[in-house]
C-alpha cells in the first residue's frame, strides 16, 4: 500500500502516481516520451536499457522491470532479458558503445561528479556522439528522480518479470503519453 491515498490502489508504481496528480503526470510522461522515444541516434531499446539499468542500481523494482520489459519488446527478446540487465554491464550482450554509455549512466546514478573526461573519451572512442552522451546523462538523471518518486511514496510493484510483459509491449508500441 502506498504511503498516500491514491484514487486507484490497483495501479502499480508510477502508474498510480500519474493517476493521482494529472498535472505533473503530463509533464513527467512527456519527459519520458522525449527521452526514451524521441529523436535520437540511440535506439529506443538502448535507451530503455539505460533506464532499466539505472533503476536496478537504484533498487527500484517497478522502474527496472517495466523499462527492462520495454527494452525486451523493442529488441524482440523475451522478458528474461530483464534478468540479463540485472547481471550488469559486463554480462550484457550489447555494443561496446552502449557499455561505455552505461558506465557513464551508473556514475551519474552514484555520484554524477565522478563522471570523468576519461569516461567521456572512452565513450567517444567507442563511437558515442556528444548528443548520445548528453542523452545518457539526462536519462540517468531523470530515472534517479523517477525511481525516488516511485519508491519514496511506497507504491507497490508486481514481482514476476512475466507480469510486466504486457506493460513493456504497451510502452514500446504506444509510448508514455496517454489520456489520464
Amino acid at each position: 500500500m502506498a504511503h498516500i491515498s491514491l484514487p486507484n490502489e490497483q495501479l502499480p508504481g508510477i502508474v498510480g502516481l500519474m493517476d493521482f496528480r494529472k498535472d505533473t503526470a503530463k509533464i513527467l510522461s512527456e519527459l519520458a516520451e522525449t527521452l526514451l522515444r524521441g529523436e535520437s541516434t540511440l535506439t529506443r531499446g538502448e535507451r530503455e536499457i539505460i533506464a532499466s539499468s539505472v533503476s536496478y542500481e537504484n533498487n527500484c523494482h517497478f522502474c527496472h522491470t517495466s523499462h527492462g520489459a520495454a527494452a525486451s519488446a523493442h529488441l524482440n527478446k523475451s522478458v528474461d532479458f530483464i534478468d540479463e540487465i540485472k547481471k550488469g554491464i559486463d554480462h550484457l550482450d550489447v555494443s561496446p558503445k552502449l557499455k561505455s554509455l552505461l558506465k557513464i549512466a551508473h556514475k551519474v546514478q552514484k555520484q554524477a561528479k565522478d563522471v570523468s573526461s576519461e569516461d567521456i573519451a572512452l565513450a567517444k572512442n567507442e563511437g558515442a556522439t556528444d548528443m548520445e552522451i548528453h542523452d545518457t546523462v539526462l536519462i540517468a538523471s531523470a530515472f534517479c528522480m523517477f525511481n525516488r518518486y516511485v519508491d519514496g511514496l511506497g507504491t507497490w510493484a508486481p514481482e514476476s518479470n512475466d507480469d510486466y510483459a504486457g506493460m513493456g509491449e504497451l510502452l514500446a508500441n504506444e509510448g508514455y503519453v496517454r489520456e489520464r
